[in-house]
């Protein structure tokens, strides 16, 4: 499991474009969860961490790994 901190999302498109943006990483198990209020995504599989950093700053947001 990987979990991720998310920084910059407001709304409900904010969680689905970063899901969506992760879920198309290499890797990457779906379902990824993504939720508002903590700030956080936590998916499982074996992706690349930076590409996963990189999915999401394509988005605008700021991401960082947790665990």
């Amino acid at each position: 499991m990987l979990k991720l901190k998310i920084q910059g999302m407001t709304c409900g498109h904010c969680v689905m474009s970063v899901k969506q943006a992760l879920s198309a990483v290499l890797g990457v198990q779906i379902p990824v969860e993504v939720s508002l209020e903590r700030g956080e995504a936590i998916l499982q599989g074996d992706p690349d961490v930076k590409a996963l950093l990189a999915a999401v700053a394509d988005e605008g947001f700021t991401a960082s790994l947790i665990s």
